[in-house]
């Protein structure tokens, strides 16, 4: 194994290269031929492929000196208005060093800049449109102001299909030596939503146990319960045995060594597969989003998670 992060040592370096995005792809080679590429906002999950995108139009348009005429920034890292003011400002009204038709700004994470930044940067984007592109990268485009959206073309990227990250995750375990059966690779797509970052994660994390990787070896990495386990915590609170159900959801927070959301989440997917009455789903699912919330606010997990089986367990009464 080599000692780079795979995440990074795996990072498709062409368009062509980048797996279940296919229509984004194709539309994004077309900016890559010629001079006319209007500004682009990239929305969508994490680790679905959009910062290596926007590197990959930029290698493709600079070749390998594509460093000299792009500008990258994390505005998670820098959010307020100094940044656009100093940093972005003072990248655009320089002139290029190569003869390239404009340079570009890669703005990642730009849902974190705030209001006044982003009105900033729009001022920047109109000023200096003649030689510099901006892409921006964002999980929610909600939060970029319209201005700015209707000044870029806008790709919503989605989370990658099972098959596009079980094929990446076969190749990368061809590359590094690992033996991993389909069921594990299976487990680990659940884990990861769709994230390849995150799923790649795993399977380092999961290589570093054991080279023959396993269900069981991706249990011990992974904070994930099964499946049956949680339906039938669901299933004990809805009957109203209570006391059952508050002891099954110990026995996930401490064994699977989940969180509190970790367990609304998973709870929240499994209410779909249940054979329940819809109606009872949806009044499930109402409630789970109301616990979600409160947590998220702040209030303590396992009070907030034994307040949640007790009113399942008030449902059917």
């Amino acid at each position: 194994m080599g000692a780079k992060v795979w995440t990074e040592k795996y990072r498709p370096q062409k368009l062509s290269e980048v797996k279940g995005q296919e229509d984004i792809v194709s539309r994004l080679k077309a900016f890559t031929k010629g001079d006319s590429m209007p500004h682009l906002l990239f929305s969508g999950p994490a680790g679905v492929g959009k910062t290596t995108c926007a590197l990959a139009i930029a290698r493709q348009i600079y070749g390998e000196h594509w460093r000299d005429s792009v500008l990258e920034l994390n505005a998670s890292d820098d959010r307020g208005i100094d940044v656009v003011r100093n940093k972005v400002k003072d990248f655009a009204r320089m002139k290029a060093i190569d003869d390239v038709p404009f340079k570009i700004v890669y703005l990642d994470e730009a849902d974190h800049l705030t209001k006044d930044a982003q009105a900033a940067l729009r001022r920047t984007m109109e000023d200096y449109t003649v030689g510099t592109r901006f892409i921006l990268s964002c999980n929610y485009s909600s939060k970029i102001i319209s201005p700015i959206q209707s000044r870029c073309a806008v790709f919503r990227f989605k989370p990658l299909p099972k098959d596009s990250v079980i094929s990446l995750l076969n190749s990368i375990c061809s590359g590094e030596g690992v033996k991993v059966d389909n069921v594990s690779l299976e487990f680990i797509y659940e884990a990861s939503e769709g994230d390849m970052r995150k799923a790649e994660n795993i399977l380092q994390a999961c290589s570093v146990v054991s080279n023959t990787i396993n269900v069981a070896t991706v249990k011990q990495v992974v904070s994930f319960a099964e499946p049956a386990e949680v339906a039938k915590m669901i299933m004990s609170a809805l009957r109203g045995d209570f006391i059952g159900a508050r002891g099954l959801l110990h026995d996930l927070m401490t064994k699977s060594g989940l969180s509190g959301l970790d367990v609304v989440k998973q709870v929240q997917r499994q209410v779909w597969n249940l054979e329940i009455n819809d109606s009872v789903k949806i009044e499930l699912v109402k409630r789970v989003g109301e616990y979600e919330f409160r947590m998220v606010e702040g209030s303590n997990e396992v009070i907030q998670l034994t307040a949640m089986l007790a009113d399942f367990s008030c449902i059917n009464r």
